[in-house]
């Protein structure tokens, strides 16, 4: 957590145009997103390179290890991601859309043991209900976190407990979705005399249309591009 003496950005990323929409690239074909064929990816990954590894740094601390899960829970209509919303209350990154996860601690064993000890501490889940795959590159973001995503596969069965605290509510996206660059937008903005450049992936639940925008940006939309350039290899 940084310091109350540093400036974080301070916008509504929401309100920064979009640049471009990555509607020419090709989707993730549907039959790789199998519990199947990602367990098999992860055991022989093909050549690949991350597209996003490293957001300008925009605070002067130490890095700090942190580890979060990318769970890909299954249902019968296939594959869909586990996020949180962050509470809106916390002193950084309040109202975010995020994966699971947090810093890592001395008594955690790896970045695995503290990507399931932090969701089983922010959602509920236990690890009991998580075959993890593996993990994909690091990656580390403008507060100086150096985050290790670990994927997991996640049988249906549980029930989630998100505490108040840190989350203001869980819910699940399609892979199919994340996973089709048409949903991918790109955006720039400058701020404090450096430009910042990200993703966003807006989804909005089809039972509820009505309903707010989930509006996945930053390192959660960075780590999920990486996952499509992996599974599109």
């Amino acid at each position: 957590m940084a310091s109350p003496s540093i400036e974080l950005p301070s916008f509504d990323p929401r309100q920064i145009p979009v640049l471009e929409v990555d509607s020419h690239l090709p989707a993730v074909p549907v039959e790789r997103l199998t519990p199947a064929a990602l367990r098999q990816r992860f055991r022989a990954p093909p050549p690949w390179q991350p597209e996003v590894r490293r957001e300008p740094r925009f605070v002067d601390r130490a890095p700090a290890p942190a580890a979060v899960l990318v769970p890909l829970v299954q249902r019968p209509a296939g594959l869909s991601v586990l996020l949180t919303e962050r509470s809106a209350h916390l002193p950084t990154h309040s109202g975010q859309v995020a994966f699971p996860g947090g810093k890592v601690d001395a008594g955690d064993a790896d970045a695995v043991d503290a990507a399931l000890r932090e969701t089983r501490e922010e959602v509920g889940l236990g690890r009991d209900f998580v075959d993890v795959l593996g993990e994909l590159p690091v990656y580390v973001t403008g507060s100086q976190y150096i985050i290790t995503p670990v994927v997991g596969l996640v049988r249906a069965g549980f029930e989630l407990h998100p505490n108040a605290a840190e989350v203001a509510q869980a819910f699940e996206v399609p892979l199919n979705f994340l996973m089709d660059p048409a949903h991918h937008r790109r955006h720039r903005f400058e701020w404090n005399g450096s430009v910042r450049e990200w993703y966003s992936m807006p989804y909005r639940e089809p039972a509820r249309p009505g309903g707010d925008e989930h509006f996945i940006w930053g390192a959660t939309a960075g780590m999920l591009r990486n996952l499509y350039r992996f599974l599109l290899a």
